[in-house]
């Protein structure tokens, strides 16, 4: 079993690295299900910085996700 790691900044990394797995997979909804889950750490820790790098990955997660309009 993995020992969870125990600081934020610990915490924050591994969140990271999991969506950018899932992202290089092409897996968006699920890179958003991780960013979704830094945010809300973010948010309870009242990390103001790290929480804008999240909610700027959520965008991006969101705009790679949907349906490209083709002509």
């Amino acid at each position: 079993a993995e020992v969870p790691p125990k600081t934020p900044a610990e915490r924050f990394s591994r969140l990271f690295r999991k969506a950018g797995i899932f992202l290089g997979k092409g897996q968006f909804a699920e890179a958003l299900a991780v960013f979704r889950e830094g945010e809300a750490l973010a948010l309870a820790l009242g990390d103001e910085q790290r929480l804008a790098l999240f909610r700027e990955e959520i965008a991006r997660c969101v705009t790679q996700s949907e349906p490209q309009e083709s002509d």
